[in-house]
Formats: C-alpha cells, structure tokens, sequence
C-alpha cells in the first residue's frame, strides 16, 4: 500500500499579511515535482461553502470548520491541501489539527500598523471608522497560534524567504524529501530533528523576537489618519484588537477636558 503523501498547509494571520502569495507560491512548487495540489482560499469559496454566513464569531468557527473537512478529505487521498485563512480563533485551528494529523500551521505575521499602511483595499480604514463590524484585528481579536511549526513575519522576510522555511518544515516533517526540495530550490537541504516538546514554542518566540528587532531598527512609519480623528492603537501579541473609531473620539474628548 502506497503511504500518505498529502497534507494540509494552513495559513494563519490577520487580513493583508499575504497568506494568499504564499499559498500560491508554495503551490506552483510543489507541481512542479507532481504533487496533486488544491488551495483552500478563504477568500474565493465563500459562495460555495458558506453563502449567507456573516461575519459574527459562530460564522467564522462555522467557516473554519468547514475548510478544515474539505482539507481532511483531501489531504487522506494524497493531495497538498493549502489553506489560507484568517482564521483568528485557535479553538477551532486546534480542533483541525487533532482531525487532519498530517497538518502544518503557518502564522504569517505582520503588525497592525504595517497592515494598515499598505492597505489597498481601504477596508483596515473602514473598520478603525466604525464601518465594518466584527473586523479581525480592529473590533475583534485575533488570537496568534502558540507554537506553530512555522511563523513568517511578512514585514521584513520575502516570499521566497516564508517559503522556504514552509520547504524545511515539510523536509523536517517527512512530508516532502530532499530529492523533490533540490528540484525546487536547486539545493540540497538536510532535515533538521524536530523540537522536544517545549522547545518549539521558545523557538519560535526567539525567531520573532529577532524579527521585531529588525522591524524596530527601521524607521517607525505613521499609519493613515482615520476620517473621524481615530487612531490605530499598536497590536498585542495575545489578541490584536483597536478600538473602533467611536470609542477613540470618546477618549480624545475625555483627555481634551
């Protein structure tokens, strides 16, 4: 019997923050080595699989719930499921993982202020306005994963750089071998020994530590003024939420006074 070669690759992390761009990228790779490849895209299957959900959070559990079955299925008949996903809630991310098993979670990682900047959609506005209820990031948390086997901290790292520590993950996983990873990269890439339980988590908190020093050496860029006078307030790693427009104009007044 021919073993298992699928897997599920779910991409978390807050809206804008290029989960997409990297699915996309490490797909077009892994075809180019045979693998049977299906992106899972949160944002381009809303009227196949959840028509009519809002945006509230049994919605989003719902959502996540949903993707996390299409991938289950996929990833037991041999296929690279990519997933990318807000998905803010980690009940939910966790409950995927215990059900898929071959399952790896990608955090791709950006603050609030970054987001914001580079948004060209103007939807980060809207929601600092009071616009757009139930905003993850903005009026609803966010909740970062603990220990994912991956983060990637889309601010200061490239594609190319997210990408191949996803290539590391999956070699050191077994998921993928070296002879399909030398065809990809051009290199030949050894598989490290996976954590000690434990260790994964300070590991990843050393790497991000690192990238927020790199991100603090730069300049600090202002993020754009909001049309009612509200403020972005910087993220925090536990749960990344701003105060809606409304409740920023209150605590300008009440300091005024």
């Amino acid at each position: 019997m021919a073993s298992n070669t699928g897997f599920t690759l779910w991409l978390t992390g807050m809206s804008g923050t290029g989960k997409s761009t990297t699915a996309a990228y490490i797909a077009a790779r892994l075809r180019q080595v045979g693998r049977n490849v299906e992106i899972l895209d949160e944002g381009e299957l809303g009227e196949a699989l959840w028509a009519g959900l809002g945006d509230g959070k049994e919605d989003r559990i719902t959502v996540v719930k949903r993707l996390g079955f299409v991938a289950n299925l996929l990833t037991r008949n041999g296929v690279a499921a990519l997933v990318p996903c807000v998905s803010p809630y980690k009940p939910g991310r966790e409950e995927n993982r215990r059900s898929i098993g071959r399952y790896v979670e990608v955090y791709v990682d950006c603050p609030t202020e970054k987001l914001i900047e580079r948004d060209s959609t103007g939807r980060y506005k809207k929601a600092l306005n009071g616009e757009i209820p139930n905003f993850i990031g903005i009026t609803e948390p966010y909740e970062p994963p603990n220990s994912p086997e991956v983060t990637i901290h889309s601010n200061v790292e490239s594609v190319e750089d997210g990408a191949a520590k996803i290539f590391q993950s999956l070699l050191d996983l077994g998921y993928m071998s070296t002879e399909e990873l030398k065809v990809i990269t051009g290199k030949k890439m050894k598989a490290n020994p996976l954590p000690a339980k434990g260790e994964k988590a300070e590991k990843a908190e050393k790497g991000g530590a690192k990238a927020r020093r790199a991100e603090e050496s730069k300049p600090a860029a202002k993020a754009p003024k909001a049309d009612k006078g509200a403020k972005a307030r910087p993220a925090t790693r536990a749960a990344r939420v701003a105060k809606p427009a409304a409740a920023a104009k209150k605590a300008v007044k009440r300091k005024a006074r």
